[in-house]
């Protein structure tokens, strides 16, 4: 499996030549150690046994542009279009801004973002995002734990499920006034998923605040699973004993699933899952088990079947 680690992303450029530097160093400190392993023939130590080799490490991913991230856009609460969602969006606000946190929980919550920021500091994370369309993105985010905020509300001990609900605001989301989806945009998780580590509440990107487009001001992200699980602008944070109903499900509910995890022995109804194309990228490539991160979070779903998309 190829693992991507949370990497000193400040401004894209820096980031880049960073690894340049990093690139060098290492050529200067392998030199050192050749020059210092050197010695006499009467003076030298004798060899240590070599250590047995190690597997070689996979190259890490490098992110896909910040351009790219903030311009091309699956968000139907504006559009349709996925170049067209920027400029709708450029105009939302999202300040003032709350989300609520209550339902099976033993202290309900009622959050401004400007609090949330304050008590949940962020974290950069990269993670690999598929799109449930076959294309897919490396993005750098900022953001903290769901588990964090879950934890400060305590989850009440018949807590099963974590329901998720976007702003209803048609005259700022034009999107909302036709019948594609049924409004507002709501999604779920099983809890021991939202407390996973790898779940991410984020609200930035490469360093920058995230823009309205992207979700702003605050967007879950799921790594493992299909994009459409990570649900935008969210208002409202529930937990439920039941499942909750989520968007896509209700409207299709034979192409899309509660558990929507990346799979790519499993095709959609209407396409294969087994390749995806990076954005920026002319080809394809093998689609990973979940989304890349099987290791982590595999054992989540023992016994269950896999096989089936849902």
């Amino acid at each position: 499996m190829i693992k991507i680690n949370p990497s000193e992303i400040t401004p894209e450029k820096l980031f880049f030549s960073r690894r340049t530097f990093l690139a060098g160093l290492g050529t200067v400190v392998a030199g050192a150690v050749l020059l210092n392993g050197c010695g006499t023939e009467e003076t030298a130590p004798p060899p240590a046994p070599a250590p047995p080799a190690a597997a070689p490490e996979p190259p890490p991913l490098e992110p896909t542009s910040y351009d790219a991230i903030i311009s091309y856009n699956n968000f139907y609460e504006f559009s349709l279009s996925k170049e067209g969602v920027a400029a709708l969006a450029q105009d939302f606000k999202t300040s003032p801004w709350s989300v609520e946190v209550g339902g099976l929980v033993k202290r309900p919550q009622t959050f401004a973002i400007e609090d949330l920021l304050k008590q949940f500091p962020p974290e950069e994370k990269i993670y690999r995002h598929r799109c449930v369309e076959g294309w897919s993105m490396v993005i750098p985010w900022d953001g903290f734990p769901l588990s964090r905020l879950l934890k400060a509300v305590e989850p009440q001990s018949n807590a099963r499920y974590v329901r998720f609900v976007t702003l209803l605001d048609p005259e700022q989301m034009p999107g909302q006034n036709g019948g594609v989806l049924d409004w507002p945009y709501q999604e779920g998780l099983r809890l021991d998923e939202a407390m996973h580590d790898l779940t991410l509440m984020a609200t930035g990107i490469y360093g920058k605040p995230i823009l309205p487009q992207n979700g702003a001001p605050l967007r879950l992200v799921v790594p493992w699973k299909y994009g459409f699980k990570s649900i935008k602008s969210i208002v409202k944070i529930e937990l439920t004993e039941e499942m909750p109903p989520t968007t896509w499900a209700l409207a299709a509910p034979h192409e899309y699933g509660f558990y929507a995890n990346v799979n790519p022995g499993v095709d959609h109804p209407r396409w294969s899952q087994s390749t995806e194309r990076r954005i920026g990228d002319l080809s394809r490539q093998p689609t990973l088990p979940f989304n890349g991160y099987a290791e982590e979070v595999a054992y989540l779903y023992e016994g269950m079947d896999l096989t089936r998309f849902f």
